[in-house]
């Protein structure tokens, strides 16, 4: 656990240090789950942005994209069930005065039983060397199976609880497990009570004129309430999805872990419209399709697993969760959901508007069904950077810190670096910056020695670095350095934008999905 911590600590400062994300209004001492993305950040991020929508708008002839708007009309969120059931069970220690949530402190219990779990693996795989068998020992050591069959039994009555809203029992069995404050060690709690997460607002001139609103919780209700308008304009046929990116706004009872918990976030979601009926097998093709996009990532499949709801959602009939191994453990990366009906039939209900599809093979008209993919852009953010960042011991027993980002989502693409700052070679490194710039984001840079600056383009994943010397001003060729190896090799400068292309391209990570 401590090790995880360090861990997590030292991406918190490499974030910072390194231009990649920063504490909100820090100048005023900031303020509690609000980031600001920074120059390095902004650009992975929008890359990151990039990857998801060409993979899904562009690589789909059926699927197509929109934006709406982040102010919506307050009885959407009446149809959609927020203002009723947006809630989040909260829960708080009377000595320490702090607030929890009262299903992520039963939620932790069990991750410290997982941790057990994997404890024991590790001694197991130590102790028997190649002769382990791991699928045959998680199924007979009876270690195992009793701390599965308790994490099991935990999360069942935790589910049952909170689809019932008996907040009674979630308190009592947040007491019968002995779970303490984790910061004081106090086990003098209140009552559970529903937290409504939505942020209020107000539109209007004067106070006496204004209607209330909320910033929206989700993005998906945008899509929803837009399905008429493009299903009419594209003239798609069933089944067809519509993507949509951007921000969403909750007001969490904890948010913590960095990025991972934010009160404004960005979620990247499509909904896919289908027939009655054919739900749950689009909900298993698409969960595997946006496992595979994942794992095009090249973050390690052993990284990833599905995790399906015991408690449905009031609009589902199947969910599951692609989690990641974040270095706090196991958390949700992305929701993939069958929405059934629910959705358009309730704003068909509450507007007033007839909401329905005619199907000409069916000949008939119907409120489609609705399988759900949503991943948060920060949360995937915070997988991709937190993997990618290593620490490293080279052969002459130095050490580097590298951002072995994938080369498509990198900041920065190539940096362009004169040798020293005399004798024409910044001049001959501006002209390739120059002709480099109108393809890729790259960076000129000649302070401080060509050692520290492979540092700096190390740590904030740079996948090449280009050295021009005096050698350069008579042959025209260039030192290539690859991020990843190391490895230096001299190419014309003729070559430079196919060689970086062949890496950088999007292809090279929609061509693995």
């Amino acid at each position: 656990m401590a090790k995880q911590e360090d861990v997590f600590k030292k991406v918190v400062s490499h974030a910072k240090e390194y231009g990649f994300i920063f504490p909100s209004s820090e100048i005023y001492d900031g303020l509690s789950a609000i980031y600001d993305y920074g120059q390095n950040g902004a650009e992975l991020k929008n890359n990151i942005k990039q990857y998801w929508w060409k993979a899904m708008v562009q690589l789909n002839e059926n699927i197509v994209g929109i934006d709406s708007a982040i102010f919506m009309h307050p009885t959407i969120w009446k149809a959609s069930g927020h203002v009723d059931a947006f809630n989040d069970p909260l829960i708080d220690n009377k000595d320490s005065k702090k607030r929890f949530r009262a299903d992520v402190l039963v939620e932790d219990y069990c991750a410290k039983i997982e941790d057990k779990e994997n404890k024991e693996i590790e001694k197991a795989a130590k102790r028997f060397g190649d002769a382990f068998d791991k699928a045959q020992f998680e199924a007979t050591n009876p270690k195992i199976l009793e701390y599965r069959e308790k994490r099991a039994t935990i999360l069942s009555r935790l589910a049952k609880s909170l689809e019932k809203e008996d907040l009674a029992d979630v308190k009592a069995l947040i007491e019968e497990l002995e779970i303490a404050d984790p910061d004081t060690g106090s086990k003098n709690w209140t009552e559970v009570r529903q937290f409504n997460l939505m942020f209020g607002t107000k539109l209007g001139a004067s106070a006496d004129s204004a209607t209330d609103l909320y910033l929206r919780p989700e993005t998906a209700q945008g899509i929803f309430v837009n399905y008429l308008n493009v299903q009419k304009t594209s003239r798609h046929k069933l089944p067809f999805g519509i993507a949509q990116i951007g921000k969403a706004f909750r007001n969490e009872i904890v948010a913590r872990q960095f990025i991972f918990r934010m009160r404004e976030f960005e979620q990247m979601e499509m909904q896919y419209f289908v027939p009655p009926g054919t739900e749950l097998e689009f909900y298993e093709n698409w969960k595997k399709t946006r496992l595979n996009w994942h794992l095009a990532l090249g973050l390690g499949a052993e990284n990833y697993r599905f995790h399906d709801h015991e408690k449905l959602a009031h609009y589902a009939n199947a969910a599951a969760d692609i989690e990641f191994n974040f270095p706090f453990g196991f958390k949700e990366l992305e929701g993939i959901h069958s929405r059934t009906d629910f959705d358009l039939s309730a704003h068909e209900k509450f507007s007033g508007r007839k909401i329905q599809y005619f199907d000409p093979e069916r000949n008939e008209n119907y409120v489609p069904y609705v399988v759900e993919t949503s991943v948060g852009l920060d949360r995937l953010f915070l997988a991709i950077f937190s993997n990618s960042l290593k620490d490293e011991v080279l052969e002459d027993g130095s050490e580097r810190t590298v951002l072995s980002l994938p080369p498509a989502l990198a900041p920065v693409k190539a940096a362009i670096l004169p040798l020293v700052k005399k004798d024409g070679l910044p001049a001959f490194a501006d002209k390739i910056f120059n002709d480099l710039k109108f393809d890729f984001n790259v960076i000129f840079e000649e302070k401080d020695s060509i050692g520290k600056r492979y540092r700096r383009q190390d740590a904030i994943g740079t996948p090449f670095c280009i050295t021009v010397d005096h050698d350069s001003l008579n042959d025209n060729t260039v030192t290539l350095r690859y991020r990843d190896t190391m490895e230096q090799e001299r190419v014309p400068v003729s070559e430079l934008r196919r060689i970086i292309d062949e890496k950088v391209n999007f292809r090279t990570l929609l061509s693995k999905i």
